[in-house]
C-alpha cells in the first residue's frame, strides 16, 4: 500500500508540472503589449544563445566527424565493401542523428542552464515582481524572445554542424590515408535524399522549443536563493534532455516509419 501511495504521489506530482507548464504556455504565447520591446529582445536573445554558442557547435561538429569516419573506415575491413560506404555512413549518421539530436543536447546543456539560471535569478531578486507591477507580462517578455530565437537560430547551428562535421570526416579521412576524396564525395553524394535534411531540422525546430520553454519553465518557477536557482538549472538540463531523447523517438518514428 506503501508503495502504491508513493507512486500515486509522484504521478500526480508530474501531471502538475505538466498542467503548470501548459499554464505558463499560455500566457507566454499571450499578445504582446509592445512588440517593439520584443523585437529589441529577440535579437538580444539570437546572440546570447545562438550565436555564442558557434564555437562549440563547430569544434565538436569537426571532430566528431573526424571520428565517425575513422570508426567506419576502420570497420569496412571486407574487400566486398566499396570504400565509399564510409562516406555514404558519416552523410547519413551526421545527417540523421549526431547533428540535430546530439549538438541539441549539448546546446541543452549549454543555453538550457542559461535560460534556466538567468530567469531563476530574476525571480529570486524580485525582478519579475516588478516587471508584473509595471503592468508587463514577464512570461511573454522573459520566455518568449528566447524560444523564437532558439527557433530560428538552431537549424542555422545545426547546418553549420552538418557541414563542419561532414568536412572533418573528409579532412581526417584524407590525412590518414583510409579513404581517398574520390570515394569519399561519391558515398557523400550516393543515394542522397533532400528530406534527410528536412527531416533533421523538423526535429531541431522541435528541439529548440523544447530547451528553451522546459528551461524557462523551471527558471521562472524558482523560489527560494542562489542555491534554489543552481538546482533550477540543473533541473531545466536534465528535464530538457529527457523531452529532447523522448521526442527524438516520437519524430522519428513518425518521420521516417
Amino acid at each position: 500500500m506503501f508503495n502504491l501511495a508513493k507512486i500515486f504521489n509522484k504521478n500526480m506530482k508530474i501531471l502538475s508540472e505538466v498542467g503548470r507548464y501548459l499554464v505558463l504556455m499560455k500566457q507566454v504565447f499571450r499578445k504582446p503589449e509592445k512588440q517593439s520591446i520584443y523585437k529589441k529582445q529577440l535579437l538580444l536573445e539570437m546572440d546570447n544563445l545562438g550565436l555564442d554558442s558557434l564555437g562549440i557547435v563547430a569544434i565538436i561538429s569537426i571532430f566528431m566527424g573526424a571520428v565517425v569516419t575513422i570508426q567506419m573506415a576502420f570497420n569496412v575491413d571486407s574487400p566486398l565493401i566499396p570504400l565509399y560506404t564510409i562516406g555514404f555512413a558519416t552523410r547519413k549518421s551526421v545527417i540523421l542523428e549526431f547533428s540535430p539530436t546530439i549538438v541539441s543536447l549539448i546546446l541543452a546543456g549549454k543555453v538550457g542552464s542559461r535560460i534556466a539560471s538567468e530567469i531563476g535569478t530574476m525571480r529570486v531578486t524580485e525582478q519579475i515582481d516588478a516587471l508584473e507591477i509595471m503592468g508587463i507580462n514577464p512570461a511573454a517578455f522573459l520566455i518568449l524572445p528566447k524560444i523564437i530565437a532558439s527557433i530560428i537560430i538552431y537549424p542555422f547551428l545545426i547546418l553549420v554542424s552538418m557541414f563542419l562535421a561532414i568536412s572533418g570526416g573528409w579532412l581526417s579521412g584524407s590525412l590518414t590515408g583510409l579513404v581517398a576524396t574520390n570515394d569519399y564525395v561519391y558515398g557523400l553524394q550516393y543515394q542522397f535524399k533532400m528530406f534527410d535534411i528536412t527531416y533533421a531540422l523538423i526535429k531541431t525546430v522541435v528541439f529548440a522549443f523544447l530547451t528553451a520553454s522546459v528551461s524557462g519553465y523551471y527558471g521562472y518557477y524558482t523560489s527560494g536563493g542562489a542555491l534554489e536557482v543552481g538546482r533550477s538549472s540543473t533541473k531545466a538540463v536534465v528535464n530538457s534532455s529527457i523531452m529532447i531523447i523522448l521526442f527524438n523517438l516520437i519524430l522519428t518514428q513518425l518521420l521516417l516509419a
